[in-house]
């Protein structure tokens, strides 16, 4: 289960985008804040969300809820108060409909080189799956920031999520995955979060793995996918064995060049390059919040 850490920092100078150099290095513990939020604002717009692509395969510089998603990776990865967390939470809310949810994508006018999902996103509707993945990343930034932790936004986020969850009927591979990342962000709040996992729990096979239909032909969800850290609710949907087995699998991932692959399509060029870089970083950090590295 080895992890060549070197070979990781050094792809990381050669393929990825300067914010993720810089996640990466806070991840390791050798970054520099300043320098992580300095990058991270180069996608920030004056409403106080982010575009220009800090979503690979979503490159419409308008703020996106997509784009929102990636900076509170960044604000987690900080891990200290900042007041653009704070802003990002109120155009967050000023984005939001009236149950609280977010839409999967906001109106795209400068669609190029963007995925169709995102261009075709129907900006009327509360999407589960991008609220409730843009929660859990803010869930990991309210850990430390009681502004974010007491926003209206991210209350009423939380209650549209366990509702919608509650509710829930179909649900595909990416809306599985994200509410439980979800609930597992949230436990210690709410009463509710263990039967919801549960209910949740009997939709994925024993062995994890359920294929993202409409996705590329290889594009699974995977363990790690639905239960990424240790002490959550999730992970007691999977025998230990199989979480064991997946972090092995994980760590063997990584390609001689030092970094990690995507199992999905890219929408573009500048995409497929980014999208590894961002990939390296979570490998890791998923793996060392898991004891491997």
């Amino acid at each position: 289960m080895g992890v060549d850490l070197s070979a990781a920092v050094q792809f990381m100078a050669g393929h990825a985008r300067t914010v993720d150099r810089h996640r990466l290095n806070l991840v390791l513990g050798q970054g520099n804040r300043d320098a992580a939020l300095a990058a991270v604002d180069g996608y920030r717009n004056l409403d106080g969300g982010y575009g220009w692509g800090l979503e690979p395969d979503l490159r419409s510089a308008s703020s996106q809820p997509g784009g929102a998603l990636h900076a509170f990776e960044v604000f987690a990865d900080v891990g200290a108060p900042t007041p653009q967390a704070r802003e990002l939470c109120d155009w967050l809310q000023s984005v939001s409909l009236a149950d609280g949810g977010l839409p999967f994508a906001l109106p795209i006018s400068d669609p190029a080189a963007c995925a169709p999902f995102w261009v075709s996103a129907d900006p009327s509707a509360s999407s589960l799956q991008i609220t409730a993945i843009v929660c859990a990343a803010a869930a990991r930034v309210a850990e430390f920031d009681p502004v974010v932790a007491q926003h209206p936004w991210f209350g009423a986020a939380v209650r549209f999520c366990l509702d919608a969850i509650n509710s829930a009927g179909v649900l595909g591979a990416l809306e599985l995955a994200f509410a439980l990342q979800f609930l597992d962000s949230i436990d210690r709040q709410y009463p509710e979060v263990e039967s919801l996992t549960e209910k949740l729990g009997v939709r994925i096979p024993r062995n994890g793995v359920v294929h993202v239909e409409g996705g590329a032909v290889d594009e699974n969800m995977r363990p790690l996918d639905f239960s990424p850290f240790p002490g959550g609710p999730s992970r007691s949907l999977f025998d230990a064995e199989v979480m064991s087995a997946e972090l092995s699998a994980l760590a063997s991932r990584q390609q001689a060049d030092g970094g990690w692959s995507v199992d999905f399509d890219s929408y573009s060029p500048a995409a497929t390059l980014e999208w590894r870089g961002h990939a390296t970083v979570k490998a890791i950090f998923v793996l060392k919040c898991n004891g491997v590295v």
